[in-house]
């Protein structure tokens, strides 16, 4: 073969590739809403490190395919030589939080000290780790939180949540709930806020409360020390 076959053959299997891409979506997409009508709308469909597997999402959810969608899994992607979860990796790249882009309109403010250090807290008033928190969180100096009242538990939550948001003083009345037990006064107000925080939290998978996001982007579930706070803070 000579050198100009060469790259006659290399250009035209170049071409080839992205065609043999195409056709492969297409058929997944095809099968797929054809046999299963909830997978109609997905929104990305990519190869994974796996040969002959393709990752399905639909939202930020994540399902594994193979080339014509005979076969559906539903499940973690593992990379045994690195020990990788793979799945894990992507769903926290798909839920990630950009701190600029939280809507600090629907949340409180409770600043410390300066203030100068900033973190994010989703919350429901009747999270029993979220009150274990609010009171190591005593402990944590010149940061200013930003509160998103998240109320997922049930009605009480909600209704707690409205009472809070709608108060004169919405720290104060956080504060004296979590910290105190004394039960916020019946209020009322416009509480969109509240819906946007639950819809919100549907979007990027906050399922349980409280959930951290620092400045830096870091998100952390659930009630860590304030020791950890501090540390994650000062990166």
């Amino acid at each position: 073969m000579t050198s100009k076959q060469k790259i006659a053959l290399l250009l035209a299997m170049a071409f080839a590739l992205p065609v043999m891409a195409q056709t492969q979506e297409a058929a997944i997409r095809k099968n797929l809403a054809e046999r299963i009508p909830a997978l109609a709308q997905i929104d990305e469909i990519t190869k994974t490190a796996m040969p002959g597997l393709f990752e399905v999402r639909v939202g930020t959810d994540i399902l594994y395919t193979d080339a014509e969608g005979n076969y559906l899994i539903q499940g973690s992607l593992l990379d045994t030589r690195n020990r990788k979860n793979l799945t894990d990796e992507r769903v926290e790249k798909l839920t990630a939080i950009d701190f600029k882009d939280l809507p600090l309109k629907n949340a409180f403010t409770i600043v410390r000290g300066n203030g100068k250090r900033k973190v994010a807290v989703f919350e429901d008033p009747n999270c029993g780790y979220c009150k274990r928190f609010e009171k190591d969180m005593q402990n944590v100096n010149n940061v200013t939180v930003h509160l998103f009242l998240t109320p997922i538990l049930g009605a009480d939550s909600e209704e707690k949540s409205r009472n809070i948001w709608c108060a004169k003083d919405k720290a104060k009345a956080w504060s004296d709930w979590m910290l105190s037990n004394t039960q916020p006064k019946a209020a009322s107000c416009n509480t969109d806020a509240l819906t946007a925080n639950v819809e919100f939290a549907k979007k990027y998978r906050i399922t349980g409360t409280p959930t951290l996001v620092f400045a830096d982007g870091t998100r952390v579930p659930g009630a860590i020390n304030a020791q950890q706070v501090e540390k994650l803070l000062t990166r």
